[in-house]
């Protein structure tokens, strides 16, 4: 999928995921934009990021950027210098979730 961008990084013991869809001149654009805002519900990034599953996610649509802003509250425990994970500033999040998606075959 080459189409969605993202970024990730820590904000404390909260993880902060930014996805957004590329402008590449694609006549598919809008309904990219549509299917990503639609797609990317708290419980949708559940799945994909199973250490969330028992935490608090927030999803804020931004039809305007073409994106998502997502907060994973508490998924780096007390923050990075506390944090035992794999990934303790969350930099990988973003191509974490980049990879589990499954995009429409009619949008790819």
């Amino acid at each position: 999928m080459s189409f969605v961008h993202a970024r990730s990084g820590d904000k404390g013991g909260d993880a902060n995921l930014g996805l957004w869809v590329a402008h590449d001149g694609s006549p598919a654009y809008d309904a990219r934009v549509a299917w990503l805002l639609g797609h990317l519900t708290p419980d949708r990034v559940r799945e994909l990021v199973p250490d969330a599953a028992s935490l608090e996610v927030e999803v804020f649509a931004l039809p305007n950027l073409g994106g998502v802003n997502v907060v994973l509250h508490g998924l780096l425990g007390q923050g990075v210098a506390a944090s035992t994970r794999l990934d303790p500033q969350a930099k990988g999040l973003g191509e974490q979730v980049r990879a589990r998606l499954a995009v429409p075959e009619e949008l790819a």
